[in-house]
């Protein structure tokens, strides 16, 4: 046994000495079963006690991290980075992006009650971390590396068989820029979810979750209900898919970073490594914080019991936002790294504009590539996205279930840290200095369009705490340090904005036409469907870049040609500027932005050419809007927005301080830019208005819905001067995020939107377009609605159906010269107080009809057609105009088209008839009504021709398919007969003895 026992012992010294050169091997009694089994209990007590020492260690060093970082003290993270920092003014990047909702696409398997297997890279060995929350210096030592060119530098590669896709928010940044210090802006503009929230709260607890409306008036019982329990199932699922993502992107910085400290130790290296600690700093703890975090997750989700208990995961998750912070101190530094290197070394810059990124497991691309840029950005915005899911769900979780206290605390201390962030950044947001030594901050950038020279040109206008510049971004080759050249600048201490009376009449602006722009709406639509068919199909291919390429240029033609209300800024030596806006909120913001300031004391002042160079040079790293709003911008994982109607109820406001005459408009976002929907009566001097009012607003690939109180002038004096020029004062203004989840229920979702003290009451539901546009067949027949149209004229004698007849005559008479007559949404109620009045057949319709708001007659007019049980065109003909309008012929067109009218039963021909008539009357008003024959065409198109749900089903598969395939042709089919020569009834049966009647 003593010879075992030193053979033994000789074995382990070896092993020992093999993976611990230089160290002396412990003494261990390995003499028998039992001395082993001894030393193995030992050794697995004290490895537990040194986890325990290593989790408490890492613990104190992140919390000191924080506290370092919050007391601003540069101890700890080296001379080079305190330098850095204080040689280089920090510059804030844009603030997080909105929350996303439901990506489309993704459903989890529910087979597998484990998460799937991940590799997950080690750390190296040797690697150590950045002392602080500096990481390491942004010094000039790279600079040297700048003569080495391909041929001499080592060669690098790194397997790119092994990375996977993920496509999704890479911001397309010309080069030479970079994003810096982050803003995580919690104002109700950038991110109306979280800031509601935490601002009502003040940022702890859970009081501050938008109201929502419960089913039942008790609210504790809907939270108890198997709805909400269900409803916190879907918030964790989407949150597990998301952070599947995440830690895909979090894989793949970490994917390069090995072979990079590889080559650190040649005689060629890539990046020294300082760099790459500096770069790459706290991204491995990152990624093994959210591994084990999803590790744990993904089971009790996939195997889903409503009593489960993960709020501990959550608190966990909560408490290592230290690591967080480190890495939000480091942010600017690591991003100013990366970009020095990229622009010295080729190789490097190869490797961080093409990292791939895996997708999620059912994904049909294997893999996308994203920059390092990009990626290094997904912390800060992690850190939002998790905040507002355990606002989410807190909301769906019972007062009573185990994890209500624990979701409490991770999200005090999520909103604590978010709040600790501002404040560390907002001091920071530093852009250069002014000629009183003041610092000058970045308050609001967005892209305007400028009138200059008869012509409308697109700007990047930057308002700093005083001065408005406005810039255009310059076409450059990679590397120039100033994209952008300064086209005027006016000091705010010499903007005006006149009054009323003191307006010089606006120059005349040539106004595309309604029927231009809609055509384009069009043809994008039929794009982004092109573009969704490509990519389930291929992937990534050259015909998809093709597409996406020219449905930028055609959304980049919209967004400069559709905005028409003025914006006029003044200089007081008499120059004055005109922006072209979309949205009165939009003005609203810009005017309110700049008299704030304007209230602080300003000196005027004279930039001299180094100056100003300076400040349009820092433009670049301290806009926060960097994107147009279009499409082609949009990240993969985005979602395309909803498709169909919005159901909206104002009910009423309060907070009003005296009395007034108040109404409330509506907007949605729409292809890039938002657009006015719906208008309120107007609440006559009252300082609580009671409008209890519903529309029905379309819409198109929309997230936002925003809402504008405004107090009615009736000063006959102040009389507009400008097209389109609002002369009515904004009194608040308000907007929410188009949540899927919330709005999509059969159930009205109530809410309040709060502006300048007044809280605004109002609910909405969402109905699909599908859903929205079935033709249901009335079970009663006595009515006119839903019934068949040769019943009713039948049934009354007539040729053209009484409702039609009446709601024409009201439109003619006082409504032909009304702005946006059948396109501005009616009233809901009153419209379904005229439906049931018609189906009733009320003695006092007539009296009804000339009491009633005109818009609501109009909508009367086009939920009737809308609810025929079978078109006007019926569905036996639609496949026949389909084709019919697609003829390239003139005259075959011609004769087709004709000959279908002449096939159409005759009480739907000679409504037909009637109605395009009266279309036409409409259309001969453009100048006072604005609507076009074009625009006509689009409102009563779908309307007139859209088939029967059993005719159209199974037509379509995407929601935005609607706009871009059969909508298309049923707006060519009618503006067609809309643009013909005048069409009889008695022509055309004269004509038709020639030809067949059949189809």
């Amino acid at each position: 046994m003593g010879d075992e026992d030193e053979e033994e012992a000789a074995a382990f010294e070896r092993h020992w000495r093999a993976e611990f050169p230089g160290e002396a091997a412990p003494a261990l009694r390995l003499g028998s079963a039992a001395a082993l089994q001894e030393e193995l209990g030992r050794c697995r007590r004290r490895l537990q006690e040194l986890q325990r020492a290593l989790a408490e260690e890492k613990f104190k060093a992140g919390y000191l991290e924080a506290a370092l970082g919050r007391g601003g003290a540069g101890a700890g993270a080296g001379a080079g980075a305190g330098d850095a920092r204080a040689s280089t003014p920090p510059r804030p990047a844009p603030p997080v992006p909105l929350p996303r909702g439901r990506r489309r696409g993704q459903r989890w398997a529910r087979a597998a009650p484990s998460p799937p297997p991940r590799s997950r890279p080690p750390r190296p060995s040797g690697e150590r971390e950045s002392p602080g929350g500096g990481g390491g210096s942004s010094d000039g030592t790279t600079s040297g590396s700048s003569d080495r060119d391909d041929a001499s530098s080592a060669d690098f590669n790194y397997g790119t068989e092994d990375y996977d896709a993920e496509g999704n928010e890479e911001p397309k940044v010309p080069p030479g820029g970079s994003e810096t210090m982050p803003y995580i802006d919690e104002s109700p503009t950038m991110s109306p979810q979280l800031s509601a929230r935490v601002q009502e709260d003040g940022g702890g607890g859970n009081n501050g979750i938008s109201p929502t409306a419960p089913d039942e008036p008790d609210i504790a019982g809907e939270r108890d209900s198997g709805r909400s329990l269900e409803m916190r199932k879907l918030v964790l699922s989407d949150f597990l898919a998301s952070e599947e993502i995440y830690i895909n992107q979090l894989e793949a910085l970490l994917l390069p970073m090995k072979p990079l400290k590889a080559t650190a130790t040649t005689s060629q290296p890539v990046l020294t490594t300082q760099q790459i600690e500096t770069i790459f700093y706290k991204i491995q703890d990152l990624f093994e914080i959210h591994k084990e975090f999803y590790d744990s997750l993904y089971p009790k989700v996939q195997n889903w019991d409503s009593s489960v208990s993960l709020g501990h995961l959550f608190q966990k998750l909560a408490s290592q936002l230290g690591v967080y912070k480190a890495f939000v101190d480091n942010y600017k530094t690591a991003l100013e790294t990366a970009e020095k290197c990229s622009q010295s070394n080729n190789q490097f810059q190869k490797i961080s504009e093409e990292l791939k990124v895996r997708g999620p497991k059912d994904s049909k691309e294997s893999h996308t590539s994203v920059t390092m840029e990009a990626l290094l950005y997904k912390p800060i915005d992690r850190v939002t996205r998790s905040t507002l899911v355990l606002h989410d769900l807190l909301k769906h979780t019972p007062s009573d279930h185990p994890d209500y206290p624990l979701l409490q605390d991770a999200l005090r201390i999520s909103q604590n840290f978010l709040s600790s962030i501002n404040e560390d950044i907002d001091p920071r947001r530093t852009a250069v200095t002014t000629p009183k030594g003041e610092t000058r901050q970045l308050v609001k950038d967005g892209f305007l369009v400028e009138m200059a020279e008869g012509t409308r040109k697109l700007r990047h206008v930057f308002l700093f705490t005083d001065v408005l510049l406005c810039a255009k971004l310059k076409k450059t080759a990679a590397g120039k340090h100033q994209p952008y050249d300064c086209k005027w600048y006016v000091p705010l201490a010499e903007l005006v904005f006149p009054s009323l009376e003191e307006l010089d009449p606006c120059p005349h602006v040539h106004a595309m036409s309604d029927h231009d722009l809609e055509d384009m709406k069009m043809k994008i639509s039929s794009m982004k469907s092109e573009v969704q068919k490509e990519k389930a199909n291929k992937g990534q291919s050259r015909a998809m870049e093709r597409l996406k390429k020219k449905m930028f240029d055609n959304e980049f033609w919209l967004l400069l040609n559709s905005p028409s209300i003025p914006f006029r800024i003044h200089h007081r030596n008499g120059k004055s500027y005109l922006f072209l806006l979309s949205s009165d909120y939009e003005r609203a913001e810009w005017r309110e932005a700049i008299q704030k300031l304007q209230k602080k004391d300003l000196q005027t002042f004279v930039l001299s050419s180094v100056e100003l160079q300076v400040l349009t040079g820092s433009c670049f790293k301290l806009r926060t809007v960097h994107n147009l709003p279009v499409t082609s911008n949009k990240d993969d994982d985005e979602p395309p927005g909803m498709y169909g109607f919005l159901h909206v109820i104002v009910h009423s406001a309060k907070g009003f301080k005296q009395s007034a005459n108040l109404y409330c408009t509506l907007e949605v976002d729409s292809f890039g830019y938002f657009v006015s929907k719906a208008k309120t009566r107007v609440f006559r001097d009252t300082t609580e208005p009671q409008w209890n009012e519903e529309f029905e607003i379309e819409l198109e690939g929309s997230q936002c819905l925003r809402i504008l109180c405004y107090e009615k002038c009736y000063d006959k004096t102040k009389l507009n001067k400008d097209d389109n020029e609002i002369v009515d004062r904004i009194v608040g203004k308000g907007q929410v995020q188009l949540d899927p989840q919330t709005v999509q229920t059969k159930n009205w979702h109530m809410d309040v939107i709060e502006m300048n003290g007044i809280k605004v009451e109002f609910s909405m539901k969402f109905t699909s377009r599908d859903m929205s546009l079935k033709r249901t067949p009335s079970k009663k027949q006595t009515g006119v609605f839903g019934v068949k149209i040769s019943v009713v004229t039948k049934r009354e004698r007539s040729k053209v159906p009484y409702i039609v007849r009446q709601c024409v005559e009201e439109v003619e008479k006082r409504g032909i010269d009304e702005v946006g007559i059948y396109r501005i949404s009616g009233v809901a109620t009153d419209i379904q107080a005229l439906k049931a009045a018609f189906d009733s057949n009320n003695k006092d319709i007539l009296v009804m009809l000339s009491d009633m708001d005109i818009n609501a007659i109009a909508g009367t007019l086009k939920l009737y057609f809308r609810e025929l049980p079978e078109p006007l065109l019926t569905d036996r003909l639609y496949p026949a105009f389909m084709q019919g309008i697609a003829l390239s012929d003139p005259a075959a067109k011609e004769t087709c088209m004709l000959h279908l009218l002449r096939s159409l039963p005759d009480p739907n021909l000679i409504t037909f008839l009637f109605l395009l008539e009266h279309l036409k009357r409409v259309a001969e008003k453009e100048p006072v009504n604005k609507m076009s024959l074009h625009n006509l065409a689009t409102v009563f198109g779908p309307t007139l021709l859209r088939p029967s749900e059993a005719e159209s089903k199974g037509n379509l598969s995407l929601a935005s398919d609607i706009w871009s395939h059969d909508v298309m042709a049923q707006v060519q089919v009618l503006l067609y007969y809309l643009q013909h020569s005048p069409i009889t009834f008695a022509e055309l049966k004269r004509t038709g003895l020639f030809f067949s009647t059949d189809v």
